[in-house]
């Protein structure tokens, strides 16, 4: 309080102070009433479909350009302020990894989850596309965290503490877990079609997923385009707890026979065991780590396509998904016109290098 008598810069240096001594010991990031969902995944994975059945939106989706983005608002209560998601979605696999540091700022990063969504229908596609999706995307938030930590360290340290939220400190794997820097929901896509795999090859898919999931404390789910399997309204509750805090479902299948719905911190490398794999293979493998140990195995039974084949188009202009008949064959003609003219140019060098070399 000022006292009688304190001039003006003795007043402002009183309140300063008072703000300092409210907010010692509790720098705490508000929560947010605006949340960010950045979807990332296989090109025709699924991605769009599970937005629009989050959002109730009864429309045919479209082949996403690049980046796109939407937003939903949910009410809190009656007469109270609309809480607002954002919905970013990466389109073309991994063709558009630039794109990724868009989305995420230092702005966000408190209130930012990812989605995962891997087709389950395409298993040699699907640590390519994982590995690459999450690796980039980690290491543009762990620049994000380490400029944060050069302006405030406690912030970054709330950041990082955050991580550990879905995972109980009493978690027998808690010491084994590398948390991914922000939630992390993985949905594996197209269900109805993966339930017609072999057993044995589901069984295979299963434990690799369960272990990257339980391994970056992410939670797990399968979605597929029937309503018939009832995994509508689990997948929209999972969604609903990144974009709005609401409660997720409390669902638990671990069961490679049925779609598995795991949430984060709810399974243990005890229950997953060991990478399918005899123990001559296994011995084999020059590894660091059990990530590298469990690609190992997965790509031995789904060996990744050539890496010519599976690198997407980066050139939106040669994708057919964009393709557009009369732009398509003007460009065509304009590019022929231009081969000729570098044909044409070439001769004409050609025929001036002779002339200067003539005697």
């Amino acid at each position: 309080m000022p006292r009688t008598g304190d001039n003006l810069w003795d007043i402002a240096i009183s309140e300063v102070q008072q703000k300092e001594n409210a907010g010692d010991g509790n720098e705490e990031v508000e929560e947010n009433s605006e949340r960010s969902v950045f979807f990332i995944g296989n090109k025709n994975g699924g991605k769009t479909t599970t937005i629009l059945r989050c959002l109730d939106r009864d429309e045919a989706p479209k082949p996403t350009l690049a980046l796109e983005y939407t937003f939903g608002r949910r009410a809190k209560g009656h007469n109270t302020p609309k809480d607002i998601a954002h919905f970013w979605e990466l389109g073309g696999g991994t063709s558009l990894l630039d794109l990724i540091q868009i989305p995420i700022t230092s702005d966000n990063l408190m209130s930012f989850s990812v989605v995962l969504v891997l087709d389950l229908s395409k298993p040699n596609e699907l640590w390519p596309t994982m590995e690459s999706l999450l690796e980039t995307t980690r290491k543009h938030v762990d620049k994000i965290i380490t400029g944060i930590a050069k302006n405030s360290s406690k912030i970054a340290n709330q950041i990082k503490q955050k991580l550990w939220q879905t995972i109980p400190k009493d978690h027998p794997d808690r010491e084994l877990i590398d948390p991914f820097p922000l939630p992390l929901l993985i949905a594996g896509s197209k269900y109805d079609i993966f339930q017609d795999f072999d057993s044995e090859i589901r069984k295979i898919i299963c434990k690799t997923l369960r272990f990257v999931a339980h391994y970056y404390g992410a939670s797990l789910l399968f979605t597929s385009k029937s309503d018939a399997l009832m995994l509508k309204g689990v997948t929209r509750s999972f969604i609903n707890h990144l974009a709005f805090g609401l409660d997720k479902s409390k669902s638990l299948s671990i069961d490679h026979n049925k779609p598995l719905i795991i949430p984060a911190g709810s399974d243990s490398f005890s229950q997953i065991g060991s990478p399918p794999a005899s123990d001559t293979d296994i011995s084999q493998f020059r590894v660091r780590t059990p990530m590298e140990l469990w690609k190992k195995v997965f790509e031995k039974n789904f060996p990744p396509k050539n890496t010519n084949d599976f690198k997407e188009t980066r050139d939106p202009a040669k994708d057919p998904q964009y393709s557009e008949a009369e732009v398509d064959a003007m460009r065509a003609l304009k590019d022929q016109e231009l081969e000729q003219y570098k044909r044409n140019a070439d001769r004409t060098w050609k025929a001036m290098a002779l002339e200067s070399n003539a005697p």
